[in-house]
């Protein structure tokens, strides 16, 4: 990645996430209204930094269409929502019990398990309601509804809820690779592919070919953000990913350098890098920001 890629996805990021960020404490409720232990704990879940990404997909594929920014911005909350809440969720003593989250305590540390649990269900709630009753939203009523489609299959049994029930009944198995890939399909590709997706359709698009494209290329950097997920948690460290280093080790789960070596990793998440790129390519210069994210997201951490 060169340095005026790195340079143009960074600026993207912070362009675009600071952006996001001020619609998301405008979306939230606000922590001085009952219940309040509930709205803070909800607050802290979503407002606690985070690189934004998914949002940022939004806004950088709506963009490419040249959509408002205001039209794009329901979509790029319900989503970072959606995630914040899987965040509160996966970080429950029931899941993987981790006590550290974007560099601080996780929700539960702060506000207790069971105001966690009810945070995380008025989270997934809140996204819904988000995408569904935004007045700024110009996109045609078929294509919102197909907007609300993809965020629910995104969140279910062949989503994020799905992915992480492979993920518990995987703990201490030798997964193939094959079975690893579909595990992060559904628990981390399949948000990355709704944000991407989204955008397109809060832009207006209904060319099937186009949602195609982007769609092989949601595919393809949704798995490569695992990998260098995976590949962070080995050689980052908390201050870094803000999360617990080493983890996935200390709990025997499967990942992509245990079951693949590290260089099968770093393989694999070139070949994905590459199919990313492909797919959009014969979109034209315009996507071209969806690019240097995709090489962003490959790279990030090093």
């Amino acid at each position: 990645m060169s340095a005026d890629s790195a340079s143009a996805a960074i600026a993207a990021l912070q362009l675009w996430g600071a952006r996001a960020d001020a619609a998301l404490a405008d979306a939230l409720p606000h922590e001085d209204a009952p219940p309040l232990e509930l709205h803070r704990a909800m607050r802290y879940a979503v407002l606690g930094g985070g690189k934004r990404l998914r949002p940022v997909l939004v806004y950088a594929t709506g963009n490419a269409f040249e959509a408002a920014p205001e039209a794009l911005d329901s979509s790029a909350c319900a989503v970072e929502i959606i995630h914040a809440y899987s965040l509160v969720h996966d970080d429950l003593p029931a899941m993987d019990d981790d006590d550290l989250r974007r560099g601080r305590p996780t929700c539960h540390v702060v506000f207790g398990e069971a105001m966690a649990i009810l945070a995380g269900d008025a989270l997934q709630a809140l996204a819904f309601e988000v995408l569904a009753d935004d007045p700024r939203l110009r996109a045609d009523p078929r294509n919102q509804v197909e907007m609300l489609r993809t965020l629910a299959a995104a969140c279910g049994a062949h989503g994020m809820a799905g992915g992480q029930a492979f993920d518990l009944a995987a703990v201490g198995k030798a997964l193939t690779p094959a079975e690893l890939e579909r595990m992060h399909m559904y628990k981390t590709g399949a948000l990355i592919r709704a944000s991407v997706r989204l955008g397109a359709l809060a832009a207006g698009c209904r060319d099937a070919a186009v949602l195609a494209a982007l769609e092989h290329y949601g595919h393809a950097i949704g798995l490569a953000f695992q990998i260098r997920d995976d590949i962070l948690d080995i050689e980052g460290d908390a201050a870094t990913i803000g999360k617990t280093a080493g983890k996935d080790a200390t709990d025997n789960k499967p990942t992509y350098p245990a079951i693949l070596g590290m260089a099968g990793a770093r393989a694999h998440l070139a070949e994905l890098t590459r199919a990313a790129l492909d797919a959009i390519t014969p979109l034209g210069e315009r996507f071209a920001m969806l690019g240097e994210l995709a090489r962003f997201i490959a790279e990030r951490g090093s």
